[in-house]
């Protein structure tokens, strides 16, 4: 069992959080390879879903596959039945227009929970793996950390891409300087009081994360539809990877001064999880 407990320095500075539970789950490309293999994932996670502890659920992106629209009612059907709140965002196969108009939200938004603001921010295009962020989307999330900072709240920000630079082992897809990864990691840093995490989906490597950004911790968490063991640890890359790799969704708990990250596979019992200092 790679268990670990997250202990963000960030928690220490500010007051202790009550008892949040969510479920992260990510990447679930419906109408990939033109066949109904991921409705039918979705469908079994949304079952699971529906019993999981937690009070709501983010979807970090990727809701159907290469812009496939009528995809996205399947995907809204299935999810209307988990029977409570599913908080998505676009990935970077989701055409963002036809994303807002079909899930009816807003790409960038955020929405405040037991003490916990989460930002979702959308960093992606359809015509690259590559993250970016405007000047007015930077504007934007210095306004939200700055008030979610007088209002004593903490801060997780949720974006498609990391913004966290990877090269070979990983995929080399990440946010660029010239893109907006400096004034991503100045805001982290003016407001490091106050940011937990920054969580991701993207990768399709279970959870997969770093922490060399003044202690930040940059979460990747795994689809539900497939996940590639790239023996990132093995191959000396950098941060961590934990062995598990089937589809499955992240079950999360913030209490006081712990967040812990625990790999549900789908139809199978917890074997890993992640507990960050």
């Amino acid at each position: 069992m790679g268990a670990v407990t997250l202990f963000p320095a960030a928690l220490r500075a500010a007051e202790p959080l009550r008892l949040c539970r969510f479920v992260v789950v990510g990447d679930t490309h419906l109408g990939r390879k033109d066949n109904d293999q991921a409705e039918r994932q979705w469908a079994k996670a949304a079952a699971e879903l529906k019993a999981a502890p937690g009070d709501f659920i983010l979807h970090l992106g990727d809701v159907v596959d290469g812009g496939r629209v009528a995809q996205y009612p399947i995907y809204r059907r299935i999810r209307d039945g988990i029977g409570k709140p599913v908080h998505e965002m676009p990935g970077n196969h989701d055409p963002v227009e036809v994303f807002e108009k079909a899930l009816e939200i807003k790409a960038d938004r955020a929405f405040d929970h037991r003490g916990i603001r989460f930002v979702m921010l959308n960093n992606s295009r359809r015509d690259s793996h590559g993250g970016f962020l405007t000047e007015k989307q930077i504007t934007w999330l210095a306004a939200q950390c700055s008030e979610a900072a007088k209002k004593n709240l903490f801060v997780i920000l949720c974006l498609h891409v990391p913004v966290h630079a990877n090269k070979h082992p990983d995929r080399g897809w990440y946010v660029k300087p010239k893109d907006g990864q400096k004034a991503f990691y100045e805001i982290c840093a003016r407001h490091r009081k106050h940011i937990l995490a920054t969580f991701h989906g993207h990768f399709h490597n279970g959870i997969r994360g770093w922490d060399d950004h003044g202690g930040l911790h940059e979460i990747l968490f795994p689809s539900i539809l497939y996940n590639l063991n790239r023996g990132l640890e093995a191959k000396g890359a950098p941060g961590y990877n934990l062995p598990e790799f089937r589809p499955g969704y992240t079950l999360v708990t913030v209490e006081g001064r712990k967040m812990t990250l625990r790999y549900k596979p789908l139809g199978a019992e917890v074997k890993a999880s992640k507990k960050l200092d």
